[in-house]
């Protein structure tokens, strides 16, 4: 399993910045590795994230997205002490989900 992400979220009057830094290969299937053999497709397909109980953003990525990637976005009508849960689905069916607390 991946190493945990890195959440940060801060509330700024009834908004909510949330960043969030996911530990993943990210693997596009184009790189080789020492011996010229090339390294299968390894990348998140899918996030999912919920404040408070509701689900705020449902996402797909794609190979073009780099190695351990860094999403931030603001949500509306979130509050101090609202948990934010963060999921992620990777194309070999392996799965991550953390959480954190607005702050």
């Amino acid at each position: 399993m991946a190493d945990p992400m890195k959440i940060r979220a801060k509330l700024t009057g009834d908004v909510a910045e949330i960043k969030v830094m996911m530990s993943h290969a990210m693997e596009n299937g184009q790189r080789k590795d020492s011996a010229g053999n090339t390294i299968p497709h390894h990348f998140i397909q899918q996030i999912w994230v919920e404040v408070g109980g509701k689900t705020v953003i449902q996402g797909q990525t794609g190979t073009s997205v780099s190695r351990n990637p860094v999403f931030g976005f603001k949500v509306k009508g979130a509050k101090a002490g609202d948990k934010v849960v963060i999921k992620w689905r990777d194309n070999k069916g392996e799965t991550r989900s953390d959480e954190a607390v607005v702050a």
